[in-house]
Formats: C-alpha cells, sequence, structure tokens
C-alpha cells in the first residue's frame, strides 16, 4: 500500500508539471493564437529617410541658380532658375514637386550670382530661417573659373566649406533634405560655346578667365590650362559626393550636371557659357528625376 502511494504521488507529479509547462508555454505566448475577440496588429512600416514629395524648396549657390544670362545680358533672372523658378518653358524643380501655385509660396532662392563655396554657409544661414524640407546646392564653378588656374579655391579649402555649410544648416534643421549638384563640366561649355564670335566677345568681360581667356588658342599651354581647371572640378565633385555620402538626408547627383552634354540650344545666347532656359530646363529634370527616386545614385 506505501509502495503504490508513492507512485500515484509521482505520476500525479509528473502530470502537474507537464501542465505548468504548457499554460507556461501559453502565458508567454508561444504559437498560440490571440483570445478570442483580440485581433493582431500589424507593426507599422518604418518611415523612409528621404521623402520624394517635399513641401517646400530653398535654393543655395551662384549664377546658375539665379538664372544668370538666362533671360537678358549680364543679367540675373531668377523667373528662370532651374531651382525655385516661374517660368513656364523651365518648369523649375520646385513647379514640378509643388505646382505653380505651391511653388510661389513655398520656394526661396538665396543664391549669388559670382558665389563659390565659401560663401554657402552664409546662404545656407539665410535658407535655414524659411525651415525648408529640401535645400538644393549647385555651387563650385566660381572656385574653378578664376583670374587663372593657379587662383583656384583649393580642394582641402572647398572640402572645408562645403561641410561648414552642411553643419550650418543640419545646426538649425537636422531632417531637412539636401538634393546636391555637381559643378557642370566647364571645358565641354568652352568646346561648345567658343564657336560663336559673339560669345567669345562676352567672354572677355571677365566670365571664367581660367577656362575661356584666349579661347581659341589650343597651344601646349592653354592646354595645360584648361586641363588644370577640368582636373580641380572633377576633384570639387568628389568632395560633394564623399561629403553628402555622411549625411543620411543628402543625394548626390552622382555626377549628372557633370555628364549632361550641353549643347548650343542649352546655352545661353548672350554669353554662350550659362545655361539658357532649356539649358536650366534640362537641370530640373535631373533634379527632379534624383529627388523623386526610391533609390539614391549609387
Amino acid at each position: 500500500m506505501p509502495k503504490r502511494s508513492h507512485r500515484s504521488r509521482a505520476v500525479l507529479a509528473v502530470a502537474a508539471a507537464a501542465l505548468l509547462g504548457i499554460a507556461g508555454c501559453d502565458a508567454s505566448g508561444g504559437n498560440s493564437p490571440a483570445p478570442r475577440g483580440t485581433t493582431a496588429k500589424a507593426l507599422p512600416s518604418p518611415k523612409p529617410t528621404w521623402d520624394r514629395s517635399p513641401q517646400s524648396v530653398a535654393a543655395v549657390g551662384d549664377s546658375i541658380t539665379r538664372g544668370f544670362d538666362a533671360c537678358a545680358v549680364l543679367s540675373d533672372c531668377p523667373e528662370a532658375s532651374w531651382a525655385t523658378g516661374s517660368d513656364v518653358k523651365v518648369r523649375s524643380l520646385a513647379v514640378r514637386l509643388l505646382g505653380t501655385a505651391g511653388a510661389a509660396e513655398h520656394s526661396w532662392n538665396y543664391a549669388v550670382t559670382g558665389a563659390r563655396m565659401a560663401d554657402l554657409p552664409g546662404q545656407m544661414a539665410q535658407a535655414a530661417t524659411r525651415k525648408p524640407e529640401l535645400v538644393t546646392v549647385m555651387a563650385g564653378a566660381n572656385d574653378a573659373c578664376r583670374s587663372s588656374a593657379s587662383a583656384m579655391t583649393s580642394v582641402a579649402d572647398f572640402r572645408a566649406d562645403f561641410e561648414d555649410a552642411m553643419r550650418t544648416l543640419r545646426s538649425a534643421l537636422p531632417k531637412t533634405q539636401v538634393y546636391v549638384s555637381s559643378v557642370p563640366d566647364l571645358k565641354r561649355l568652352w568646346s561648345q560655346g567658343r564657336t560663336n564670335p559673339v560669345g567669345k566677345q562676352v567672354w572677355k568681360l571677365g566670365i571664367c578667365p581660367s577656362m575661356l581667356d584666349d579661347a581659341d588658342a589650343l597651344d601646349s599651354a592653354a592646354t595645360l590650362r584648361r586641363a588644370r581647371v577640368q582636373d580641380r572640378v572633377e576633384a570639387y565633385n568628389e568632395v560633394l559626393r564623399e561629403v553628402c555620402a555622411k549625411d543620411r538626408r543628402c543625394r548626390f547627383d552622382g555626377g549628372a550636371v557633370f555628364d549632361y552634354r550641353f549643347g548650343t540650344d542649352q546655352l545661353s545666347h548672350w554669353d554662350w557659357f550659362h545655361p539658357s532656359k532649356d539649358g536650366q530646363a534640362r537641370l530640373a529634370e535631373i533634379a527632379y528625376r534624383m529627388v523623386t527616386a526610391k533609390k539614391p545614385v549609387a
């Protein structure tokens, strides 16, 4: 009788332990179904880092973003700007993103003709006061377009100035997106514009002397000078790529503007160097494609 009692208690203990184990699995979730009357909630999808439809745009940069020589000789024409202009022939980035009325109310142009990268931190500070959701950057041509090749901004200073500009923006607006355009191919612009005698006369007024001075000269000294300018532009573009890559809300165009084959239709017919309205429209197309792409350019 005692032996049977021990065996009975042992069987009961094993059964109780099994029941407790099952109950423990159910209490912790396991694979058990949800109680009746409840619905399992799906976790919300993470918000993408890059917003492909920003609701406001501010532009910083130089004469290209001011639409210089797009409407009249040696004059700004901000309404023709690829970034924020209102001209229907251009259909600026802001217009493409926000519509005509939205662009008029929610886009701002702080670019300055003649500006260099050293001027960008100040422009960024101005742009930040508007709290834009997107800032466009096109700067660097004037750092290469100096009185001579030896006067060009050094690559180290160019990098420091761009990093300073990004810090200025980030200190005020940590989540604002930035689209960075590459510096155009200045040598390509020289090769296209030098075929026009009127344009070459305007060049003599002081437009990009390091590249455009003595436009018809093809001797070794002139060739070397233009090659130095071209190399510096390419180095600037590499800086833009590297600095932008460190910021998760920054997109570089991958060299798309540098690679674009500007023809005479895309050049101002006053100076044959700056973009015409047609050229501005091509810049707007590139920017819109980059800003609205699902993924940045590799």
